[in-house]
């Protein structure tokens, strides 16, 4: 793979369906697709799409253990609606041990705090799970409507964080888009919904960020104040 193929096929994945994309990704793996998911709003229809085309694919998702009540419940409508492989990874620590330890979730405005908590609570665990789940392509549900960092992304390209293919179907999707998709295969949606490692939309927490690799391995190595 090099910038001439991802080139060519963002070209040619551009006017292919979304359920297109995923069958080409999918095939493209040598059967090591995994799809990753915290269970935000839309993404229902990300596991919908996937599960169409590869019904066991695994489904890699980091429980930091800060959900709120209604995620939990979407995540297991999800999982027994669709028949979702789920692979969970946790965190070494879990909330309220870092809670009591280091205090409260870092604000937006400790923007160092929030790189280590992220680090430790999500990083860390998303990169255990790909190196134990190994998958040649990684499917997303990433749009470039999402915040700055995304809009520069495509709808194919090489991650270079976790070593993957990342195809990301609904890259040029909006909300509306996704609304429609959801309204027509009637499927739940999650509003109830907060990542305390990003702490604002705006922000990343690190997984589609060039800073999340060594910070996901400063983590790994021996656990940072969180």
């Amino acid at each position: 793979m090099n910038v001439a193929d991802l080139a060519r096929w963002n070209a040619e994945l551009q006017s292919q369906s979304p359920l297109d994309v995923v069958r080409w990704a999918i095939a493209q793996s040598g059967g090591r697709a995994v799809v990753s998911t915290n269970f935000r709003p839309y993404e229902a229809v990300i596991l919908h799409l996937a599960v169409q085309v590869q019904p066991d694919i695994p489904v890699l998702w980091v429980d930091h253990g800060y959900n709120r009540p209604a995620t939990y419940r979407h995540a297991e409508a999800l999982r027994t609606r669709l028949g979702l492989n789920l692979k969970p990874f946790l965190p070494r620590l879990t909330a309220a041990h870092r809670d009591a330890i280091y205090g409260p979730i870092p604000t937006t405005e400790d923007e160092e705090g929030l790189k280590k908590f992220s680090a430790v609570m999500k990083l860390e665990p998303f990169q255990r799970g790909m190196r134990e789940l190994a998958p040649t392509v990684w499917i997303t549900a990433l749009r470039k409507v999402q915040n700055p960092n995304r809009a520069g992304l495509d709808l194919v390209s090489r991650d270079e964080n976790f070593g993957a293919l990342k195809v990301s179907p609904l890259f040029h999707f909006s909300d509306e888009d996704l609304e429609a998709y959801l309204a027509r295969h009637q499927l739940p949606n999650e509003w109830d919904y907060f990542d305390p490692a990003k702490a604002d939309e705006k922000r990343e927490c690190g997984l589609h960020a060039a800073w999340g690799k060594s910070a996901a391995k400063s983590a790994a190595a021996g656990t940072p104040n969180a």
